[in-house]
Parts: C-alpha cells; structure tokens; sequence
C-alpha cells in the first residue's frame, strides 16, 4: 500500500530536498500541500493543516515542514487525526514538548519520526562503524556558511525558538551523537547574538563523556569564503574526517566514502518502514544538546546583523 502524504509547510526546504526526494522514494505519494502562501500546480491544496484535517482529503501521513515554533500543535491536530507524523529538524521548539506527542503517537498506534537528515549521509554510517572499533582521542567539529546564502529572508530563524546558528549546527550534533559511542554532555558554551537578534549568530562549544574525551564544536554564520561542514576525529587509527556535511569520509587524507547527497531519500525510505507497523523513532539527544547550550550559554553581544 502506498502512503499517501501531505506536506505541512511548502517552504525551501520542502520544495528543494522533501518533494523530489519522495517522487523517488517506493512506497510514499505526495498527494497534497497545506500551506499559507505557497502550492503546486495540480495538487490539493489547503491554508492550513486543520482545514486539510476536515476535508474529505485522503491522507495517511504528514511531513511537517514548518517552523519550529508552531509544530507542536501541528503535531497534535495530525496525530489526534490518527495521522502518522513526520517532523521535519528540529523536531520541536523545546525539549519538552515532545514526550507528550510519543505518548499521543503510542496512543493512536501511529508513527512519530523526528527526521535528523544528516545522519542520512553516506559517510556516517561508516564514521560510527570505524569508531566502534579504535580509541579517540579528540573531536572537532567545525561548521560554518553564509546565513545569507543559505537563509534568506528567513525571519523566523532569529526568534526565540528559531535557534540561529544552531539550525544548521544540530545537523553536526545529529551526527556526531550518532556516530561517537557514548554518550557526551556539555561543559562550556560562549553564544555571540548580533545586538538586534534573539537567537546567536555563533557558537562556540565544549563536549566530554565519561572517559573524559575532549569535543568541541564551532559553530558560525559569517563565513563568506565557501561552507565548512566537518568533524574531524583522532584516533589511535588515524584522523578520520567527514567533510561537506557527511558525504565525503577520509583516513589521514585518504579517500574511503564519496558519495552523492541523498539524505531526505533516506528519511522517507527510513518513514515508510516505520509507518508499515506504527513504530516510533524519536532521539532528542541532538535537540537536548542545543538546550544544554543556551542553559550553559555565556551571551557575547556582537554587530547587528542586517539581511542586506
């Protein structure tokens, strides 16, 4: 049986990765768009998830797109509904606000997935299975781009709940917890904020686990030059490196994976399987780790940051 989905919230991110990649993904339809300002030409389309929710519109799932701020409520109206839920990253505005929707999901025997694309990569996999089996000595992740370039106009991203630069810096937190053996916790966290911003345009963060290993994370929205998307890790082994956001992976420089992006064919492949019994996949420990840092967050105030 196909699942029939609806996407919540027809924003780039849903036109540029989510459409294309469920027309190629077995199993999974896209059949309508519920969403205030954008449609596609030829498909249901509804304002709003509730005036889709009351329709005579057959859906079996939703992918919600949508800020982060306004999804919960989203959330509950889909699964309320007896809808399975896809959450586009981050899953939530808060922590907190997801254990009542896995208990909601449960309830209805309905799918809850919090998406973490970059785990989707196709060097992850293969950085954990490398990891599982050597001693590390030190972790540094660096991700840096041009809010500019791959923000625009986004204004929500600068409020509270938005997270600035922690939109893009969760996906090196997705992967690095998926790809280290313990678990890590949060010792420092210096957050720059633009004078006239709410969410931090920088971050500069510290890590350990219980061994004690060192990991920091630099995080940053200002850079012109080209994007930095890697997590450099030494080993007893070698320094193993993954670059451009997970698809490439070397050992001491030399290549082992390189491979084209197909994250979000992932999500809808890892989506369909979970939907066939109703299962439940939400991690919050990526999400946890960016509360942790505005809880520890030292607050620098930096130049105003303007659009234009």
């Amino acid at each position: 049986m196909t699942l029939r989905l609806a996407i919540v919230g027809l924003g780039k991110i849903a036109r540029d990765q989510h459409v294309p990649s469920i027309a190629k993904t077995e199993g999974v339809e896209l059949t309508s768009i519920a969403s205030r300002n954008a449609s596609i030409d030829g498909m249901s389309h509804f304002p709003d998830i509730e005036t889709l929710l009351a329709s005579d519109e057959a859906v079996d799932a939703v992918a919600l797109c949508t800020p982060p701020q306004g999804r919960h409520a989203q959330a509950v109206a889909a699964l309320q509904a007896g809808k399975h839920v896809l959450l586009e990253k981050p899953p939530g505005a808060t922590v907190s606000e997801m254990g009542p929707l896995v208990a909601l999901a449960q309830e209805k025997g309905v799918t809850l997935f919090a998406t973490w694309h970059s785990r989707f990569a196709p060097a992850v996999e293969p950085a954990r299975a490398f990891l599982a089996d050597t001693d590390i000595h030190s972790v540094h992740v660096e991700w840096k781009e041009d809010v500019r370039k791959w923000h625009p106009g986004q204004a929500w991203i600068w409020e509270p709940g938005g997270l600035g630069v922690f939109d893009p810096g969760i996906n090196a937190l997705s992967i690095v917890t998926a790809i280290l053996p313990r678990p890590m916790f949060l010792r420092r966290s210096d957050l720059q904020f633009p004078e006239n911003r709410a969410a931090p345009i920088a971050a500069d963060l510290e890590f350990t686990d219980a061994t004690g290993l060192a990991v920091r994370a630099e995080f940053d929205w200002r850079e012109t030059g080209g994007e930095t998307w890697s997590v450099h890790v030494e080993t007893a082994k070698g320094k193993l490196t993954l670059s451009e956001g997970g698809k490439k992976l070397a050992l001491d420089g030399q290549p082992m994976v390189n491979e084209p992006d197909a994250e979000y064919a992932g999500i809808y492949r890892r989506f369909v399987e979970l939907t066939k019994t109703g299962a439940i996949d939400v991690d919050l420990s990526p999400l946890q780790h960016v509360a942790d840092a505005f809880l520890l967050g030292r607050r620098h105030v930096v130049d105003a940051f303007v659009e234009a």
